[in-house]
């Protein structure tokens, strides 16, 4: 009897609690989990990691809110779960009340909505799919199994695609078999349009490309995800690159002469990417307009300046770090920020914060001895800056004795911009500002 009294009194001070896949960046969806580290049936302490997760860039960790047992899993290693879906029960202490107007809680309830607001969107996707006719498909039947949504899912593949894959089974089903034929195949229907009724409209060509043989090297998941970004934003916006040249002459000679003294100072090393950073948010104030995403119709001008700097992992694979309110920033808090920011992706510690919330990117491309780029636009986005490496070269400059040659350090500047929202004016006048504050540096600033 005193057994089962005490099995009731630990009974009573545990509660169920659901374990909901986190929000982990801005416009983040969905997260693949990478592996459990608690099984079914085992305690852990609050704090204990339960499991990692992995979005398009960053493997994050998932912490025990408090101390419990994991009584079930829902999904398993490399299920891709919408963010707010849940992952798992838990049965935790009471002892730590989990606060339901804690921040973390409301980000989940907001999360959970923006889950519900994918899956409806995904329900209306596939609803019009089986209504419209203006889509050309190769089967009648759109009805998709569970399991061919769940490798379209994995594949990045969307209800448009699949309905366009010819189809073997019965009554015009889908098979597996299908699915993965049409993958193997290069997916030869990923970017069709819809068909209009004017016949002189472009299409693009079903073509079948010889991929020829030799060493096969299988993407990684980020390579994946990076693939997938740059060619959506390429098929969403129309890029247009402007150009202009900049005499970097008095940024670099101050550089060399206090990069020292910083350092002593501030205990922090002063890279050129600060004072490409401090530059661009000065602009960006200059034209808040460039400073922008796009909604459907509608612009959305965004109030904070995030600096975005695209940077090499040890992989080889690019992400992009985010200096956050660059604008509002001194350079030695600019500075320590980058070299933090850089560090951590040396060392593959970067959070999801810190790549979450960009405003505008900028890509040193100069760092590879690139003398220029024209850079791909980080969604959602409208425009990107690429720096190319700063070179020294006889130009002809003016002095009270007239024209003279000297040789002076110069970079050219390339913006990729999106066309729908930043037209010429707006995409020339800002790349041109940054060339001014990089050719205007003040030679007798003090540190």
């Amino acid at each position: 009897m005193l057994l089962i009294f005490i099995s009731k009194i630990i009974r009573n001070r545990l509660k169920e609690f659901e374990l909901k896949m986190p929000k982990m960046g801005e416009s983040i969806t969905e997260g693949t989990i990478i592996n459990w580290l608690i099984s079914e049936g085992d305690t852990f302490e609050e704090g204990d990691i339960i499991l990692e997760v992995a979005t398009d860039k960053v493997d994050n960790e998932v912490p025990a809110p408090a101390s419990g047992t994991l009584v079930k899993t829902l999904f398993q290693a490399k299920d891709i779960v919408p963010v707010g879906e849940v992952m798992a029960i838990l049965e935790v202490s009471e002892e730590k009340k989990l606060n339901p107007n804690s921040n973390s809680n409301k980000e989940t309830k907001a999360v959970s909505s923006s889950a519900v607001e994918n899956k409806a969107k995904q329900k209306n996707l596939k609803a019009s799919n089986s209504s419209s006719t203006s889509f050309s498909t190769s089967n009648a039947n759109t009805f998709f199994s569970p399991l061919i949504i769940s490798i379209a899912k994995e594949q990045h593949i969307s209800f448009e695609e699949l309905a366009r894959i010819p189809a073997t089974g019965n009554e015009g089903r889908l098979r597996k078999s299908d699915l993965f034929q049409y993958i193997e195949d290069g997916r030869p229907f990923k970017f069709a349009q819809p068909i209009t009724q004017d016949p002189t409209a472009y299409r693009i060509p079903q073509l079948t490309f010889e991929k020829g043989k030799g060493k096969i090297v299988e993407m990684d998941r980020m390579r994946q995800m990076i693939a997938d970004h740059m060619v959506y934003s390429k098929h969403t916006s129309p890029h247009v690159t402007a150009y202009v040249e900049a005499d970097l002459t008095n940024m670099v000679n101050w550089r060399n002469a206090n990069k020292k003294a910083f350092q002593e100072k501030y205990d922090e090393r002063l890279t050129f990417t600060p004072l490409f950073v401090e530059a661009v948010a000065k602009a960006v104030k200059d034209f808040p307009n460039i400073n922008a995403s796009v909604d459907g119709t509608n612009i959305i001008v965004k109030e904070d300046i995030n600096i975005g700097m695209a940077t090499a992992l040890p992989s080889g694979n690019l992400i992009v770090p985010v200096v956050k309110n660059a604008d509002t920033k001194d350079l030695k808090t600019i500075a320590s920020d980058v070299n933090e920011l850089a560090g951590k992706a040396r060392e593959n510690k970067l959070s999801g914060d810190d790549i979450k919330g960009s405003t505008f990117t900028i890509s040193n491309v100069g760092t590879f001895g690139s003398v220029m780029g024209t850079p791909i636009i980080n969604q959602p986005e409208v425009a990107i800056l690429a720096l190319g490496i700063i070179k020294k070269r006889p130009e002809v400059i003016t002095t009270e004795k007239g024209d003279e040659i000297a040789i002076r350090s110069m970079m050219y500047l390339s913006l990729s911009f999106d066309h729908r929202v930043v037209d010429g004016f707006l995409g020339g006048s800002f790349v041109r500002r940054v060339a001014d504050y990089f050719e205007q540096f003040d030679i007798n600033r003090k540190i």
